[in-house]
């Protein structure tokens, strides 16, 4: 596939782990395990085809409703991710990011986990891995109006002077291309809260196929469809007159 077919960044709902188990007689977690180790496979592949950025939606500021065990084997779960694959990563020269609010429900072990996955990889150059972990794209587009607010307040910031690009550079996605492309696995067609203001132009594909069975073969039949698509950015194709 030609480099600049490809989107330089792609946002990731991995959804149908759950329903993944259940159809094979698994409880809910192994489905969770199962739709973890995917996830590496996935952010290598990208890596071999030259993407900038991925963000994964890992666990939403929603999911704390689910119930407590189940939470607790997400935390696990990307506890032990980043403990295996953390160097792996870090070699590749991928850089780490948490997109979302810290807190100390992730309890000691995962926090300093996470802090010390950004800490090694904040100077990595070849890929952006955004991990959006107690994420909510309401509360984030919030949040940078508190700081917006909070900076013009201490003469850091001219107010009047605000446009899209401020925004951006106040959002936990500093420093990423938007999305060219968001895949949503399991059938779902929703956002579900997930990058509400960076999403304005993007490529949506969603598919059937469960997320711990989203291959990268499947991955490269999403790029495909995406190389596909005029994006035209509200304006007409070139050769349009009309």
């Amino acid at each position: 596939m030609e480099q600049q077919a490809l989107p330089r960044h792609i946002a990731f709902i991995m959804d149908g782990n759950g329903r993944w188990a259940k159809k094979r007689g698994l409880p809910r977690t192994a489905g969770h395990r199962a739709g973890t180790q995917n996830v590496m496979k996935i952010v290598e592949h990208c890596g071999d085809l030259g993407i900038e950025c991925v963000t994964f939606y890992a666990f939403s500021t929603e999911n704390w409703s689910r119930p407590a065990a189940e939470v607790n084997a997400l935390m696990s779960l990307l506890g032990e991710f980043l403990e295996k694959n953390l160097m792996r990563l870090h070699t590749n020269g991928v850089r780490i990011r948490i997109l979302g609010e810290a807190s100390p429900r992730f309890g000691e072990a995962l926090t300093a986990t996470l802090h010390s996955a950004v800490e090694l990889t904040k100077n990595n150059t070849k890929m952006i891995l955004n991990v959006a972990l107690n994420y909510g794209g309401r509360a984030e587009i919030v949040r940078a109006f508190k700081a917006m607010h909070a900076d013009a307040e201490a003469g850091k910031l001219d107010f009047d002077a605000v446009d899209e690009k401020t925004v951006q550079d106040y959002l936990y996605t500093a420093g990423c291309p938007e999305p060219d492309l968001l895949i949503r696995t399991s059938g779902e067609q929703r956002i579900s809260n997930f990058l509400l203001y960076q999403l304005a132009y993007t490529e949506f594909v969603f598919t059937p196929v469960s997320w711990p069975d989203f291959t990268p073969e499947r991955l490269d039949e999403a790029l495909r469809d995406f190389a596909s698509r005029s994006r035209r950015f509200g304006g007409l194709d070139k050769e349009s007159k009309c």
